[in-house]
């Protein structure tokens, strides 16, 4: 199954948590925080939005950094997506 977003979404698949610090500790389930790196793995055709003439700037394969906790995350054939509007982008890391 594939998913193909809307007008001016994205969907991303966050990166992992870090599971170590700098200094080898190990962290806790509770205690990592939450990505806000993930990579492009689906991106929408823009258009009008709201009125507004929107173009998509990101594309498939960027990694970018996201609001912490935007989006809607959805579960599908197991693997984790969060699909975010491309305004909730705040970066693409080169």
């Amino acid at each position: 199954m594939t998913i193909k977003p809307l007008a001016d979404r994205v969907v991303i698949k966050m990166e992992e948590a870090e599971e170590t610090t700098k200094s080898g500790i190990v962290l806790a389930g509770s205690a990592k925080e939450k990505p806000q790196v993930a990579s492009i793995v689906a991106v929408g055709p823009g258009g009008m939005v709201d009125g507004n003439q929107i173009d998509m700037y990101v594309k498939v394969g960027d990694k970018v950094i996201t609001s912490k906790y935007s989006g809607t995350e959805v579960k599908i054939d197991g693997e984790e997506y969060t699909i975010v509007r491309q305004s909730d982008i705040l970066a693409v890391v080169e």
